[in-house]
């Protein structure tokens, strides 16, 4: 039976977590940056639809880059430096988060709703959440959106409304988590996109071990920046 909880009640050991659906931990519970931060420290995170309450949610395998491992094809090089395209961060937090928002080709609905932009919103005041911009011109064309605790950060969306422009926003991405020595992106699930940039699946256990030494580093919550190339 899957677990209820109501505002102060912990998360139930992870061992709990369903097989079908892959992770599925427990329900209610709401969004604040608090509880938000609790969940990723423990490799949780929620993911649910309009109409249903919050799940949480913890899957086994799990889904990671590992910084050292991103493959660039040399298309991808090619676009990254000569598409005329410019990167920034967390200049635009919310537009990147709406964008992700926006229904893909063939759905009808997101799982990021109203509620969800809200609390990753807060998530991005309290210096949290970041996004990863790429803009032509004053167009903003792709990025992406995730949570850094320490030194290990979550992937949660991106966008791309031209050739290439999220997969730019992830180059940024992993350039800047190596100039932090933040080794690892949880990617959560398996998807093709991020196979073929070189993420992989590892069992929960050994994710776990690993998420456990980055998140207690003690790293400032701000803002980063990037001065546009």
């Amino acid at each position: 039976m899957l677990a209820w909880l109501e505002r102060d009640d912990p998360f139930p050991p992870l061992e709990a977590a369903l097989k079908e659906p892959n992770g599925l931990l427990c329900a209610g519970a709401d969004l604040s940056v608090e509880r938000l931060l609790a969940a990723y420290r423990r490799g949780i995170f929620p993911w649910y639809s309009g109409g249903e309450p919050i799940l949480w949610w913890s899957p086994d395998p799990r889904m990671v880059l590992y910084c050292d491992e991103l493959k660039v094809s040399r298309s991808l090089a090619k676009n990254f430096r000569n598409k005329g395209f410019e990167l920034r961060i967390d200049s635009a937090f919310s537009r990147v988060i709406g964008a992700c928002a926006e229904p893909r080709k063939r759905e009808s609905g997101t799982w990021i709703s109203k509620q969800m932009q809200a609390a990753y919103v807060a998530l991005h005041r309290a210096g949290h959440a970041h996004s990863f911009e790429t803009w032509h011109g004053d167009r903003l064309v792709g990025g992406l959106y995730g949570v850094a605790i320490g030194r290990a950060f979550f992937g949660e969306s991106m966008f791309s409304r031209a050739t290439d422009a999220s997969k730019v926003a992830l180059v940024c991405l992993v350039e800047t988590l190596r100039e932090r020595a933040m080794p690892m992106i949880d990617c959560q699930q398996r998807t093709p996109l991020l196979a073929s940039l070189g993420a992989r699946e590892i069992p929960r256990r050994q994710f776990l071990r690993r998420l456990e030494a980055l998140v207690n580093y003690r790293e400032t919550a701000e803002q980063w920046s990037r001065v546009p190339a």
